[in-house]
């Protein structure tokens, strides 16, 4: 190894010191990054597209023999699993219209977790799918207009 091949290793070296030095003072001094300033809600409205695709896939095997009274409650999961997977991509891109889309969603969210807890004490999947949207909506009011 030569002089100049010693002297670009240690600048590298220091180099890659001042840039782990600068990472760990950006995350201690709680610098948020792009993406983050609405993690909470992002990750309430997936996990509420989560449990929701749950319990509609319950309620369509239980309508397809015969338990119509699960209708309402597949119609409502349906519209606020549109809306929380727009509501968690807005979230994560930290997006111009999110607080108008967390307002609607909202609105779902209470809709959708009314209709489950109709059926909560006999299907496992619509409890779950009322307490994520229960969280979810704890999550929108904090944004919404």
């Amino acid at each position: 190894m030569d002089r100049r091949e010693a002297v670009m290793g240690t600048g590298l070296l220091a180099l890659a010191g001042l840039t782990a030095a600068q990472m760990a003072a950006t995350e201690e001094s709680g610098h948020v990054h792009h993406g983050s300033h609405h993690k909470a809600l992002a990750d309430a409205a997936g996990t509420c597209v989560g449990t929701g695709q749950a319990c509609l896939d319950h309620c369509l095997d239980l309508m397809g023999n015969g338990q119509k009274e699960l209708a309402a409650c597949a119609k409502s999961v349906t519209q606020m699993l549109s809306l929380c997977s727009a509501l968690q991509n807005l979230a994560n891109q930290d997006a111009k219209y999110l607080t108008k889309l967390a307002s609607v969603t909202l609105d779902a969210c209470l809709d959708c977790e009314e209709e489950c807890k109709k059926h909560a004490d006999k299907h496992e999947a619509c409890k779950r799918c009322a307490e994520s949207c229960a969280a979810c909506a704890k999550e929108c009011k904090l944004v919404a207009t």
